[in-house]
């Protein structure tokens, strides 16, 4: 009965793409993943107190401290004085990707100096308790429909768990792929990173050691991994075509994202030639011949549809298992961004 209520959830909270709504500036244009809401935001500390082998990961990563050096830097400086920005530390529009934004009535500060926990795994306010009580027991007590039960009730009051693939990566994609047309067009900040699913999750951030109590941080096992780099191709598919449905001009917001669409294609159609699925299919007919251009917005908007729900679809109804086809697609160890996990 868990198992049958646990999929009914994940697909609910596919289906919906969001949680919790994110603290955007009201110009935003794109949905930015499931994102959190920083009135919810507790900060780091109290998940460290638990998972304090995966805190110390974190705590040598390019996440721990991003905006450290942003308000430092000059091309920082610039951007802040084209999008008239006077504390980079203080403006969501900043904060939102760079940091962990936490409110405390009309006031938001940082609750971290970087990508924290809660950007990742959702603000923890509402499940924080219930994620870790172990069902009033002591750890390894619980049955496993105490556990099931437990992790349905948190994923339901925002948690964003390591099994839910296309709410990471949509996370992810929101801050790689930058969500924000006058920031790139006025601010001159990039469009965004040369991100990739598994070869950015597998490297310096990845922390794959709570159940192991620090003694191992592996690699995702090949079927996720097979995952990763299917919905990561479709996750980033599917807000890069939201962009540039959107885009107000032909400015490097439109036409850098409308080359990352084309680069992604091609990628998708790898994938599709190299295994049977339907979802796939699905996606790669929506787009195998849409023109990018402006004065074809919306039938990109129509486009990025399919995408959502073949990647919806995708995500529920595989578990990588079949898919060993996308294997010699797969970034490999030494393509993984940073220094191995954990080291200095």
């Amino acid at each position: 009965m868990y198992s049958k209520l646990l999929f009914i959830t994940l697909l609910i909270i596919a289906l919906t793409g969001a949680i919790h709504s994110t603290d955007k500036p009201s110009d935003q244009a794109l949905p930015t993943g499931p994102g959190f809401d920083p009135a919810k935001v507790i900060g780091p500390v109290e998940c460290i107190e638990c998972h304090k082998h995966s805190g110390g990961v974190w705590e040598q990563t390019p996440h721990h401290e991003s905006i450290t050096g942003v308000h430092r830097s000059k091309e920082g400086q610039e951007i802040a004085k084209a999008m008239k920005i006077k504390r980079i530390t203080r403006e969501s529009l900043c904060i939102d990707c760079h940091g962990t934004a936490q409110r405390s009535g009309e006031k938001t500060t940082l609750s971290s100096n970087g990508i924290s926990c809660e950007s990742c795994h959702g603000a923890a306010a509402d499940w924080m308790k219930r994620h870790g009580e172990f069902s009033g027991k002591e750890e390894g007590e619980e049955t496993t429909e105490e556990i099931a039960a437990r992790w349905i009730e948190s994923q339901a009051a925002g948690m964003l768990r390591p099994s839910m693939i296309l709410e990471i990566a949509r996370n992810c994609v929101s801050c790689h792929v930058v969500p924000h047309e006058d920031l790139v067009n006025t601010g001159g900040h990039s469009s965004g990173s040369d991100f990739e699913l598994v070869s950015w999750s597998q490297g310096i951030v990845r922390h794959n050691n709570f159940y192991s109590k620090g003694k191992d941080n592996k690699v995702a096992s090949i079927e996720k991994r097979r995952l990763f780099h299917i919905i990561g191709i479709m996750a980033e598919m599917e807000i890069v075509l939201q962009a540039v449905s959107t885009a107000k001009g032909k400015g490097n917001y439109a036409v850098k994202n409308a080359r990352r669409f084309i680069a992604l294609r091609k990628k998708l159609d790898a994938v599709n030639k190299a295994i049977d699925n339907p979802q796939i299919k699905e996606a790669m007919a929506a787009i195998v011949s849409l023109k990018m251009s402006l004065k074809n917005q919306d039938a990109m908007a129509i486009a990025a549809k399919q995408i959502t729900a073949s990647v919806v679809a995708f995500a529920v109804l595989n578990d990588g298992s079949s898919l060993e086809g996308v294997d010699p697609l797969l970034a490999k160890e030494t393509d993984y961004r940073g220094v191995k996990p954990g080291a200095k």
